[in-house]
């Protein structure tokens, strides 16, 4: 009997994509672990995962896999007044440098109360525990909708220290979040790099291998901030960034700030489990860390690198949420005073007020917001890095454009066309990649080049999201 097999409802608020071109799955340094982004594939059931390998109370090894799929992204049939969708979920776990491999097979039936099914964002979490021998594995995680028979595959990989070995080793950081008065409070994995700041508090959890009975073990634990750009990306007609600026940079990972500290003394032999528990911190991008010193001297390092984004990331579900975006077809001070409303029923009425007196019948006022948000929900899962991806350049330019017709790219350089002429410099965008992702910067942070040129087109568009004749362009 596996030591556990939980299927549970977790409301985190996402949105399925029907558009993707840039992905990447995790670090590129397999000591830091950074969870699965955002891939999708249109018309495919939208998964995330994440998978830790530990050691039970007996010191029996196992993996504990956790799988989340979007709701929406799933076909629904509905029979006996009773609407479902059926998946089959397997898990194959394979040795990387063995002959061991494991692996299980579960059809679920997943029910919605939600009459319009396929908008429903929020994600069925399943949990699976595999047990294994010590070792490193590579985990492999397939999703079928056995109603459309399109199936999605993820990979992870984790290691499982040997607890009779003499060698001291640390397991891979698992990171959870827990919501008061959810899951009666239970904390639950989080699969992506991204952390929602509706959360009360994380947990970072690890384990420490040590057979030494001789030398006590020590375990340096911190937890870092880093510096990084969070402003909505700046109009189209402007200036170019300076190239010293923190919005040209991104994120800053060379000076981070310690935000706690902290030194583990393991006077006993055998395997222990260590957890950090943490109120939600701030908005930002951090880094929880370990290390030790093995008995050759040598040093044993794993991080969790993650980011704490908006309340229902990476849907847009607050009046704040809804207000933020609106930068892109508002004129800046209008903007900033609609976002100094500290309360949130009378700053969802004037997101209202906007919207209505700009387009001017409700119904078709309805169908432009939807369409705008959903043009921001798909790109922050599309372009999320350091920040969010509505507020970087390609999700700004996605925002108020739609995807692109043509994308050309070179090694650093991306060209979104809007037009069949892919030499007009109306309908043409050109972006910079400032340098190539790498185990320390691991972000696709693209710069769109920036033209007086592109004022009257993008005065044009933002008339065409005002009006509401934005839906009459885009059939």
């Amino acid at each position: 009997m596996h030591r556990s097999q939980n299927v549970y409802l977790k409301y985190v608020a996402v949105t399925a994509l029907c558009f993707t071109f840039l992905s990447c799955a995790r670090s590129m340094n397999p000591d830091v672990e950074r969870g699965s982004m955002y891939q999708f594939q249109d018309g495919y059931p939208e998964v995330r995962m994440t998978a830790i390998g530990l050691l039970d109370a007996q010191d029996n090894p196992y993996i504990s896999v956790t799988s989340e799929i979007v709701y929406g992204s799933l076909v629904y049939r509905t029979i006996e007044g009773q609407t479902f969708a059926q998946v089959t979920i397997e898990i194959r776990v394979n040795e990387k440098e063995g002959d061991f491999s494991t692996s299980s097979r579960d059809q679920l039936d997943i029910f919605t109360e939600s009459s319009d099914s396929y908008m429903n964002q929020e994600v069925f979490s399943y949990e699976k525990d595999l047990d294994v021998e010590p070792g490193s594995y590579e985990i492999e995680v397939s999703v079928t909708d056995n109603s459309s028979g399109r199936t999605v595959v993820r990979k992870t990989d984790t290691l499982i220290p040997d607890p009779e070995s003499p060698v001291t080793n640390l397991t891979s950081i698992r990171l959870s979040g827990k919501i008061i008065g959810e899951n009666s409070g239970e904390y639950s994995p989080i699969t992506t790099y991204d952390v929602p700041s509706r959360l009360d508090s994380l947990s970072l959890e690890f384990q420490v291998t040590n057979n030494d009975t001789e030398d006590p073990l020590t375990v340096n634990a911190s937890l870092l901030r880093f510096e990084a750009d969070t402003t909505a990306a700046r109009r189209l007609s402007y200036n170019n960034y300076s190239s010293s600026s923190i919005q040209y940079q991104g994120i800053d990972v060379r000076d981070p700030e310690q935000i706690d500290s902290n030194v583990r003394r393991l006077d006993q032999p055998g395997s222990v489990l260590i957890e950090f528990k943490y109120d939600l911190l701030d908005r930002g991008n951090y880094r929880f860390e370990v290390e030790t010193v093995d008995q050759e001297g040598e040093t044993i390092y794993r991080a969790r690198d993650f980011a704490v984004k908006s309340k229902n990331y990476p849907s847009v579900a607050s009046a704040r949420e809804m207000a933020a975006p609106l930068i892109y077809i508002m004129d800046e001070g209008n903007h900033e005073e609609m976002m100094s409303i500290s309360d949130p029923d009378s700053l969802k009425e004037a997101i209202d007020r906007f919207w209505l007196s700009n387009v001017g019948s409700q119904s078709r006022a309805r169908s432009v917001i939807n369409l705008y948000y959903e043009r921001v929900e798909q790109a922050n899962k599309q372009f999320s890095n350091f920040k969010e991806g509505w507020k970087t350049d390609m999700g700004m330019i996605y925002i108020l454009f739609g995807p692109p017709w043509y994308v050309d790219r070179t090694l650093n350089r991306m060209q979104w066309s809007y037009s069949y002429d892919r030499n007009d410099p109306r309908r043409n965008f050109y972006f910079e990649r400032n340098r190539i992702p790498n185990e320390y910067f691991p972000f696709n942070h693209y710069i769109v080049q920036r033209s007086q040129s592109y004022f009257n087109l993008v005065y044009q568009q933002t008339e065409l999201w005002r009006s509401g004749r934005i839906l009459e362009a885009n059939l």
